[in-house]
């Protein structure tokens, strides 16, 4: 399909999702289904697709597609972000953006969609305190989304000791969540090691966000062996502590 200079409507939207449907694969759908769970049906379209799919899409008229899109596929709903992470305009993005966010239901799309948010890096000072909100959301993707831009793009010594203070504030006790917030403490402790590990010596993170922190550390092949005995005797000592 020539995606760049479609003129979107109902009817090319339907031509558009059958030229989805060609694309699903049933091996790599089956494999996905393993570890993704998600209320859309999946078709099982690779990731890179998509992400060409949506480059072209968003060098036509991306206000025309928004209009008629659907969120019947999983492929759809993850396009549609992909396409929204695009959009260059802050104003108009932020007409999308907490739409966008409430349709998101799987680790993958949540993951996907915010690693493509270039734009957070031209105003960064605004978008940290936009995606404060989600924090403190009471559904598991909507804080996993402001955990995973600060990942992607907020670990500087600025960001620091409130990115810390905001994952101890954190009270949903979801996987999602305890998972997301254990990547971006390891990654922070990649690259502010003695500030990271302050924080975690005396944090009130709850056990489990604790342990996986420690346990991505360790899996980590930029932090030496000596740093990863200390933390897994750390590790031992807070277990014992909570018997």
């Amino acid at each position: 399909m020539d995606l760049e200079n479609i003129k979107w409507n109902k009817a090319t939207y339907q031509e558009f999702q059958k030229y989805l449907v060609s694309l699903s694969e049933e091996s790599y759908r089956l494999f996905s289904l393993k570890t993704i769970t998600t209320k859309y049906e999946m078709l099982g379209i690779r990731l890179p697709i998509l992400r060409k799919i949506a480059k072209k899409i968003s060098q036509g008229n991306i206000l025309e597609y928004l209009k008629v899109a659907w969120n019947n596929y999983y492929e759809e709903v993850l396009l549609k972000g992909l396409v929204i992470s695009q959009i260059k305009d802050k104003e108009l993005l932020l007409q999308y953006l907490d739409n966008y966010v409430a349709l998101i239901d799987n680790w993958a799309i949540c993951d996907s969609f915010c690693n493509s948010l270039k734009i957070v890096v031209t105003d960064k000072d605004y978008w940290f305190l936009y995606f404060q909100k989600y924090l403190a959301s009471s559904e598991e993707f909507k804080v996993r989304v402001g955990l995973v831009v600060y990942l992607n793009f907020f670990i500087e010594e600025k960001y620091l000791d409130e990115i810390f203070r905001l994952v101890e504030s954190i009270k949903l006790d979801k996987y999602y969540v305890n998972m997301a917030s254990a990547w971006l403490l390891c990654e922070c402790f990649i690259k502010y090691p003695e500030k990271t590990l302050k924080f975690l010596q005396k944090s009130e993170i709850n056990t489990f966000t604790f342990k996986k922190t420690i346990s991505k550390i360790r899996d980590s092949y930029q932090v030496k062996k000596e740093v990863k005995d200390y933390l897994l005797e750390m590790k031992r000592s807070s277990e014992n502590e909570t018997v």
